[in-house]
């Protein structure tokens, strides 16, 4: 089992930045895939980033590729989304996850925390 806490969101301008962070506890930290997802108010889920165990690779949506990074800290235990230049259409609820058997860009992941809310006010 692993449990997952998501910390750092807000309220942002348009043009500014955000870092959130998840922390996890529970089985051995890297031994899991991270990924970071978002949801939209009416809209499904989606990806945003993943995160490699060693943290040597990283994947990005498409809409967020050179504004976001996502980066982790085993010796932590704690996954990071480092989000710059965010956009009114980044307002969402943030959700960090973690995935035993690989990177995926859909949502059957293994463990899901809470979310985080963010704002980017035009």
């Amino acid at each position: 089992q692993v449990q997952l806490v998501e910390s750092g969101g807000g309220l942002v301008q348009a043009g500014g930045s955000l870092r959130l962070s998840c922390a996890a506890s529970g089985r051995t930290f890297s031994g899991y895939y991270l990924a970071w997802f978002r949801q939209a108010p009416g809209k499904e889920r989606e990806f945003v980033a993943a995160i490699s165990r060693s943290g040597g690779s990283t994947y990005y949506a498409d809409s967020v590729k050179g504004r976001f990074t996502v980066s982790r800290d085993n010796a932590k235990n704690t996954v990071d989304l480092q989000m710059n230049s965010l956009k009114p259409e980044d307002t969402a609820v943030y959700y960090c996850a973690a995935r035993s058997s690989g990177i995926t860009y859909r949502r059957n992941y293994d463990y899901w925390g809470q979310g985080t809310q963010v704002v980017v006010s035009s």
